[in-house]
């Protein structure tokens, strides 16, 4: 009774308070059961991953720099989803050092990433502890790494899940907006300077009698503008003008 007393009251000034030493060094609430773990597939873990990001985004406030979750949730959610998950299995029981060399960030950020995480419902954790013998034989405790969960939505607080964007209709899939027609993308050459790509695209354009008849109009008059100026005074080189495409009807 006394001694339970002692540890009661706070100690006194120049004594150290009594220690308390535990028959086992592991966390009151650890489990020496064995854990189901639910399988994840890679996609919703990947959609999860992204619903996370978009609440963080979503809590941040003016004048500070993390939300709900904060960078280092961030960085353990994106270790736990992407580097120990197991998919098909759903087993994710890695170490906090491990978790911290993945994440590129030391422990004690990954405590506190884990500990927001877990406030807002985004992952929960359940200690485990290891049965085994000391060195003489006797039975013993030991701590084991926590068997983490990534939570479905439904247990995420403070988030409201807008869902995702209708998809496209199946008729506008790989759809290319129509191009002008052959007449216009020629002027638009002939604005660059560009007067053979123009003619090219007047010829191609098998379709549009227009477009053709304006190419052979092309054609005929640089030949005979060649003609021109192959006689041996060049008479007339200089009365030949090039057709204006940006007059055509």
């Amino acid at each position: 009774m006394f001694r339970q007393l002692a540890y009661a009251r706070p100690s006194l000034p120049g004594f150290d308070s009594p220690k308390t030493y535990a028959a086992w060094p592991v966390w009151r609430d650890s489990t020496t059961k064995e854990v189901k773990f639910t399988p994840l597939p890679k996609k919703q873990a990947t959609k999860l991953f992204h619903k996370a990001r978009l609440f963080e985004r979503r809590t941040r406030v003016r004048g500070r720099q993390d939300g709900a979750l904060g960078r280092n949730g961030i960085l353990v959610l994106h270790a736990l989803a992407f580097d120990f998950l197991h998919y098909m299995s759903g087993r994710l029981d890695p170490s906090l050092e491990s978790i911290a060399q993945k994440a590129c960030i030391s422990v004690s950020s990954v405590k506190r990433g884990l500990a927001k995480l877990k406030r807002c419902g985004v992952i929960n954790w359940l200690r485990r502890a290891a049965e085994t013998r000391d060195e003489q034989g006797r039975f013993c405790l030991e701590q084991d790494t926590n068997a983490y969960a990534i939570m479905p939505l439904s247990h995420w607080r403070g988030f409201i899940d807008q869902g995702d964007p209708p998809p496209p209709h199946p008729s506008t899939w790989g759809a290319t907006p129509p191009l002008p027609d052959a007449i216009t993308q020629a002027v638009e050459e002939m604005h660059h300077g560009a007067q053979r790509t123009a003619f090219s695209i007047l010829e191609a354009d098998h379709s549009d009698e227009l477009a053709r008849a304006c190419a052979s109009l092309w054609r005929a008059f640089k030949n005979r503008q060649a003609a021109v100026g192959n006689t041996p005074n060049g008479t007339g080189c200089g009365s030949e003008t090039t057709p204006n495409l940006n007059k055509i009807p």
